[in-house]
């Protein structure tokens, strides 16, 4: 697409939401300043670096057998590279514990990872202009079994609980080191395949390890919860559940994750939005694409995530809300995928930016719902696709369907060479 021809179109669209009350120029500044964390296991298919042969569990599957994945840090890094090349402006990224390097270390087992387990990793990404989150990882490990920090064995809920202590000061190390907080997610696949009559004391021990984990204060990380519905495995009974988490993040000031996979589908996850923010300190998004049930398929411009991206621009909270990717799909092009979500939330983002909420909300105060109504749907026409563009342009990555080539160039020249 000509360069002149994006610059037409978007003054154009520049004219007609500037007679809305809408500065495109502002929400571009602001499109600018949302850093995605662009989640690290979906150029591997969650397989990590610490045993190539093993075996996902806990309730974690990545289907399809898409040729190229990478088998290595440096392939997984080249990857992520390239996919942030083609995706505009400046992003994060996410790292389970599963991900440590111990090419100079030696390996450890997880309940003895040290910050110097992910020093490459933080060097590398102070070299390449990126921040760093963590996650600590629970699953695919052969203590992992149905429980870990509900576990009624002593040894095994120890191995957790010192993991996830680990973890935190990891976090904290790549929070220091990068000047910025990492944010620390802690999901558990804890559960029971069939009915419990013991729920409150798996609930009960959770809390327990949770109190212990959090005893130390950090100041260079933040803790984040994050909360399922079921698993594959557990589908009669998740320990940390919502209602466990919501409770727990609002009576000791943590953040809550919202997962948008981890919920009833017919569960609106930009309702809780609002309830969150008065409650607890900030949130933090792991966005995917669930299909009848937590699939992680790639994010696309739908209406749930449009509604939650909506959400969050409404309550005025891109300062509270911390948006994180969470998909992995195997079965196409694992770059591709990483650009196709990634560009898809940011649309999302985009057209929330660009709602005319002043006009909408003054409707709506003087009881004029037949213009809020018709506002509301006229404003899905308007030419957004003209200021995404624009944002493209601007971040010197390929305007629209562009990016395509060179995801099938980067197949056709490293990806497809991987045996």
């Amino acid at each position: 697409m000509k360069r002149e021809n994006i610059e037409q179109a978007y003054a154009m669209a520049k004219e007609r939401y500037a007679a809305l009350g809408v500065d495109t120029d502002a929400a571009l500044a602001k499109l600018r300043n949302i850093s995605l964390s662009l989640h690290c296991w979906q150029a591997d298919d969650v397989t990590g670096f610490e045993n190539p042969d093993a075996q996902l569990s806990g309730g974690i599957q990545a289907t399809g057998n898409y040729p190229g994945k990478a088998r290595n840090i440096d392939e997984l890094r080249q990857d992520i590279l390239k996919a942030t090349s083609l995706i505009p402006g400046s992003h994060r990224l996410s790292l389970h514990a599963s991900y440590a390097d111990f090419r100079s270390t030696g390996a450890v087992d997880r309940d003895a990872l040290r910050p110097e387990h992910f020093a490459s990793w933080m060097d590398w990404a102070e070299a390449n202009g990126m921040k760093l989150d963590f996650n600590s990882t629970s699953f695919s490990h052969p203590k992992s079994g149905m429980l870990t920090l509900s576990n009624p064995d002593e040894g095994i809920r120890r191995f957790w609980i010192e993991h996830t202590k680990r973890c935190r000061e990891i976090a904290e190390q790549m929070g220091r080191r990068q000047g910025d907080p990492a944010m620390l997610n802690i999901w558990i696949h804890d559960g029971s395949k069939d009915a419990t009559v013991n729920r409150l004391e798996y609930r009960r021990l959770l809390k327990q390890s949770l109190d212990e984990i959090f005893e130390t204060e950090y100041p260079n990380m933040k803790d984040c919860i994050e909360a399922k519905l079921f698993g594959i495995g557990a589908e009669s009974y998740t320990v940390g559940s919502y209602d466990f988490y919501l409770g727990y993040g609002a009576k000791y000031g943590k953040i809550v994750t919202l997962d948008t996979g981890h919920f009833h589908l017919t569960e609106s996850i930009a309702d809780k939005v609002s309830s969150l923010l008065l409650f607890t300190p900030e949130i933090m998004l792991h966005v995917s694409r669930p299909i009848r049930w937590d699939s992680d398929h790639v994010v696309i411009m739908n209406d749930d995530t449009l509604d939650l991206a909506k959400e969050i621009v409404r309550c005025g909270a891109l300062d509270r809300v911390h948006i994180g990717l969470d998909y992995f799909d195997a079965s196409i092009n694992r770059i591709g995928a990483y650009v196709i979500g990634s560009r898809a939330t940011q649309k999302c983002l985009l057209q929330a930016l660009l709602e005319p909420l002043g006009k909408l909300r003054e409707y709506e105060a003087s009881e004029r719902f037949f213009e809020r109504l018709a506002l509301l749907e006229e404003a899905k026409n308007l030419p957004w696709n003209a200021v995404w563009d624009m944002f493209c342009l601007q971040n010197d990555v390929p305007v629209g369907e562009a990016f395509i080539a060179d995801v099938q160039q980067y197949e056709k020249d490293v990806t497809s060479k991987r045996a």
